[in-house]
């Protein structure tokens, strides 16, 4: 059996958490976590009806639970602005934002509602645009913004010559690319944070390896059965071997998002052997986000993508 791992996290009363990707695997854990700490978290869901049971899952595990749900597809870059326009009138500052949500490996080339490659719209760019329209709340609040990266972020390399792998398709190629874009996004983040005073500590966070949809079947993306990884998966970690479960994997984030001791910049995972399960701690930045060059031409990169400027 997988021992039983948890962290320590503050009281977040008074506080408003947003977390994309939600409405199930890791996501919902996260929020679970910071509910169970008596924050109000924010769900920006793109299927309402996961939405709804994914907050009644919560709401019956944690009695009194404050879930605001919100429809969001980061798919969209429409649906990013209506998300952020409705959070900006309301006024109300988020001390925590987590960049959780995420699209992994669909077996052939798949195009967002603004012609990107999907998992370049959905890991990268959707996130990049709503922390780009978010920042004046997240500024008021001196915010945590963590960024869910993932182990291939340390594998591979952007693809900065067909970063829309229109070229060629490789699914792992591209969602590797996409992570470490998101990474880099981070990192230059924080220095832009840093050098410009505005208070927000941008940090990063991976869940190391458990068994979560994003390798499950999923008709949706073309994927109409469990990859064998997935199974692999799942048959370690019920029996607690090497990788995580969908709880423990969400406690890098949470630890990322809570512990103000931890400086913006810093990457926090897993502790077990190669980071792929165990309880959360910071850890190396890994290599291929550690360059500055690299992190502001993927800020450049996004900008372009986007067509718009991002906050300088």
């Amino acid at each position: 059996m997988p021992k039983t791992i948890d962290i320590a996290v503050p009281d977040l009363a008074g506080r408003r958490a947003v977390v994309t990707g939600a409405s199930d695997g890791i996501g919902v854990h996260i929020a679970e976590r910071l509910a169970r700490a008596s924050a109000e978290v924010v769900l920006p869901v793109r299927s309402p009806a996961k939405g709804e049971a994914a907050a009644a899952a919560i709401r019956e595990r944690v009695p009194g639970a404050r879930i605001d749900l919100r429809e969001l597809d980061l798919a969209s870059l429409d649906s990013v602005a209506a998300f952020a326009d409705a959070a900006l009138d309301d006024g109300r500052p988020i001390d925590m934002l987590i960049n959780n949500a995420g699209v992994m490996t669909p077996p052939t080339r798949q195009e967002s509602a603004d012609g990107h490659e999907l998992q370049l719209a959905v890991n990268h760019l959707g996130h990049v645009a709503l922390v780009s329209r978010l920042l004046p709340l997240l500024r008021e609040a001196r915010a945590r913004v963590v960024t869910q990266v993932s182990v291939a972020a340390d594998e591979r390399a952007v693809l900065w010559d067909d970063v829309q792998s229109e070229g060629r398709y490789r699914p792992m190629d591209a969602y590797s690319s996409s992570k470490i874009l998101l990474g880099l996004f981070a990192v230059e983040l924080e220095r832009r944070s840093q050098a410009g005073g505005w208070g927000v500590a941008s940090v990063l966070s991976h869940p190391g390896i458990s068994p979560t949809n994003l390798l499950s079947a999923q008709p949706g993306l073309g994927r109409p059965r469990d990859t064998a990884s997935v199974r692999v998966i799942r048959w370690l970690s019920r029996r607690g071997i090497l990788v995580g479960t969908p709880e423990t994997a969400a406690l890098p984030a949470v630890l990322a998002a809570t512990d103000r001791s931890i400086a913006g910049g810093t990457l926090v995972g897993p502790s077990g052997p190669r980071h792929l399960g165990g309880a959360p701690a910071p850890q190396a930045l890994y290599s291929r986000l550690a360059g500055a060059d690299d992190a502001a031409r993927a800020w450049e990169l996004s900008e372009r993508l986007l067509g718009a400027r991002l906050p300088v």
